[in-house]
Order: C-alpha cells, then structure tokens, then sequence
C-alpha cells in the first residue's frame, strides 16, 4: 500500500506567480535613494503604459512624503494599523474607505477633474458612502420615503440636454437620510430599503416623487475615520441635500446632489460636496388639499423643491474634458 501524501502544514501558503526576474540587475538598496530609484526601475516593467504612469507618480509623491516628514516607523505602523481599521469597518453597506476619501477631499478632486463643468449643465458632486443598489422602483408621484421618516417634500422638473430637448425614459436614482439624519444603512435592524428610490422621466424628461426635507447630519463618527477628524480638529457635519444620479444612453452620467440654502454647514460640508450652482431654495407650501393631491398621507404643508436637471451629451463632455486637461497641463507647465 502507497503512503498517503503529506498534507502541508501551512493554511495560507504563499506560491510563487510564475514571472521570472528581470533580465536585469539592481544596485542593492544601500542608501535610501536607490529604493526609490529600484523600485521605479522596476516599474518599467509594467505592460499596461497607464498603470505604469499611474504606479510610477504614485511612487515618486509617496517616497517624497516620507523623505519629506522623515515619518518614524512607529508613526508608520501607526498609519498602516489606521488603514487595516478602515478596511475592518467596511461592511456590504457601509464603505469606510470612501468616508475617508471624502473627508480628504481625493472624492471631490477626482469627481472635478473627470466631470468639468458645461456650461448651463447640472454639475456633479460626491456620490458619498451611502449609495445602495437596492433601490426599489418607484411610479411618477411615488414616494422613496416611508411614512414618518420627516417632513414632507415634493421633488419636481424635467430632466433636458443642453440643448433644453428634454429627455425622456431617463433613470434617475435618490436618495438621502431620514429626519434624525440617519440613512437607513445605518440602522441595525435594516431589512428593506428606505429614503431611496429609482424612477423614469416621463415621455416630455418630467418627473416628480415624494421624499422628506433633507437635514444636515454628522458623518459616521464611531469608526477610524471619526476618530481622524477628531485628532485634526474638524467637525464632521454635512449639510442638508438630497442625493441624485441620472442616467441616459448617450450622456454623461450625472452624480449630484442638490442643497437647500440656509445650511450653517454648507461652506464647511466634511466632504467638500457643495458647489454653488447646487445650492436651491425649497418652497413653503401651506395648503393641506395640495398636500392630498400629491399624495401625502396626512396632509398639511409641504416642502416643494424644483430643479431642472441638465445632462451633457457625450461628444460635448468629452470636448470640455480634453480641453479641461490640456488648460490644467498648460497651468502645470507654467
């Protein structure tokens, strides 16, 4: 009889990748300059040109920071120790990373460099940390929110082009958190969406749906990112907004939000989401019948928020993106 085979002791063993060395040899990183030097030698290796330009400044700015703030290894680990928390907190619904992206101000940074404004269009802002894919679909009129989760707001206008053609049969996505400030993400016995929605314009880009008046809100505080803002000695209020992401074949996808005036917060948000054309005013309306009319179970006064949505076509977003880049080029030359 053959002996059974061995099995290896090690749970996670590491397996080599299959790539050979270099055909090349390294000076040995005797000095702190030639691990910089190595490792972007090393980087030519990469067949893909743009993760090759990408790795390759990413290095440079990173040794450059060390080097710069001659950071200590306890200081090191520290940070590494920070970024395996925000990694542990991450959960199906709640993405730590992006909270901490957004309080950096990378979030904001990426969406204004890839989303240049058009003139006359709607503008972007941060997509946040609380975006689901589980937004249930909802009829024109119909309400993202369930009763008693805030005072009542009616949304309404039309979804055009540049061009003003409006836009039917396109998808927009909402959401935003309830009148204690909270989304329902946030809430431990979660078992349905809540405060979020998916519809369609109508044939003429029209569409309207009942939701609550948004509230300003502390981001999560109870997790490493909370904790950061703490130690730098920032607040992390956002205000008040209502969170849109639109969608039509042949335009630039939008992810916006819109923010009623009058916020305390909204030239401080935590996030750096608010742009001044994104600023709106919500009407008071004081009739109780118009309330019926529109759906709201008890009546009353409403919040009304109208906003045209404006999307740009894609051969116009491209246009304003390559001249976009070749003026920020221009400036970095100068």
């Amino acid at each position: 009889m053959s002996a059974k085979p061995t099995e290896d002791p090690l749970v996670n063993k590491a397996l080599p990748n299959g790539i050979l060395p270099p055909n090349f040899e390294l000076p040995y990183p005797d000095k702190p300059e030639l691990i910089t030097a190595n490792l972007l030698k090393l980087f030519d290796l990469t067949p893909d040109p743009r993760i090759k330009f990408v790795m390759k400044n990413l290095v440079n700015h990173l040794h450059a920071f060390v080097n710069e703030t001659s950071i200590t290894t306890e200081e090191w680990m520290k940070t590494i120790q920070f970024l395996t928390t925000v990694g542990q907190t991450c959960t199906p619904i709640r993405q730590e990373f992006i909270l901490l992206s957004d309080v950096l101000g990378v979030s904001a940074l990426v969406d204004a460099i890839n989303n240049p404004p058009v003139k006359g269009a709607t503008e972007s802002s941060v997509l946040g940390p609380f975006f689901t894919e589980d937004a249930p679909d909802i009829e024109q009129g119909g309400s993202i929110a369930s009763e008693g989760k805030g005072q009542y707001m009616y949304v309404e206008g039309t979804v055009r082009s540049t061009d003003g053609t409006p836009i039917p049969d396109a998808v927009i996505e909402t959401w935003e958190a309830d009148e204690s400030g909270s989304y329902d993400t946030q809430y431990k016995d979660r078992d349905h969406p809540d405060c979020r929605g998916r519809l369609r314009t109508d044939k003429d880009g029209r569409f309207g749906y009942r939701a609550v008046t948004p509230v300003a809100y502390p981001i999560p505080g109870d997790g490493p990112v909370g904790e950061l803002l703490i130690t730098i000695g920032r607040h992390n209020l956002r205000p008040n907004h209502l969170h849109f992401m639109v969608e039509k074949s042949g335009f630039r996808k939008l992810v916006t939000s819109l923010y009623p005036d009058g916020d305390p917060f909204l030239s401080t948000d935590a996030v750096f989401g608010v742009k001044k054309n994104l600023v709106v005013k919500l009407e008071e309306v004081n009739d109780d019948a118009e309330a019926r009319k529109r759906g709201f179970p008890k009546g009353g006064s409403f919040k009304l928020l109208k906003y045209d949505v404006v999307l740009v076509p894609l051969d116009e977003a491209k246009a304003a993106l390559e001249e976009f880049s070749k003026q920020r080029a221009k400036n970095a030359a100068a």
